[in-house]
């Protein structure tokens, strides 16, 4: 098989593959499944061991306590993402949500990360975290994927 017919076989194969598939209707509504359970057991035992061990710092609590609640809440509005309509104008809101949660937990870990670094890597840090910040917000609300055109039949 030569390189043009793989080539082609290869862009048929993808057009007919739906580009976006839905969510299984036969979970609609049912328990997460036992990995998240188990996940979410782990990060609620964490985080009480860290507020635990922090001996009354108000500064760890308040960290620790942000980022396990901005966590919860990603999640949420991840399964709410998966499970609303592709054409509903409540993705877009939920989307909304998803990134300001994303920052929100991006620049709660620079600052702690960088509070413990030198002057050079801190700038480093922060612009590490703001391009990531508006790398995610490009790939939201920005970027716009090209229809695919078909390829001309030989």
């Amino acid at each position: 098989m030569s390189s043009e017919q793989q080539k082609r076989f290869m862009d048929e194969a993808l057009i007919e593959k739906p580009r976006v598939q839905p969510a299984s209707e036969d979970r609609e509504g049912a328990w997460p499944s036992l990995l998240t359970i188990i996940g979410f057991a782990f990060l609620t035992f964490n985080s009480v061991m860290a507020v635990y061990r922090s001996n009354g710092d108000v500064g760890a609590i308040s960290f620790v306590v942000f980022s396990y609640l901005d966590l919860v809440l990603l999640f949420y509005c991840l399964r709410q993402f998966e499970r609303t309509a592709p054409d509903s104008p409540r993705r877009e809101h939920i989307k909304m949500a998803v990134w300001l949660l994303t920052t929100m937990l991006t620049a709660a870990f620079s600052y702690k990360v960088a509070s413990i670094m030198p002057l050079p890597m801190q700038v480093l840090v922060w612009a590490m975290a703001g391009a990531t910040v508006l790398g995610g917000f490009y790939a939201f609300f920005l970027y716009q994927e090209k229809p695919q055109q078909d390829a001309p039949k030989a």
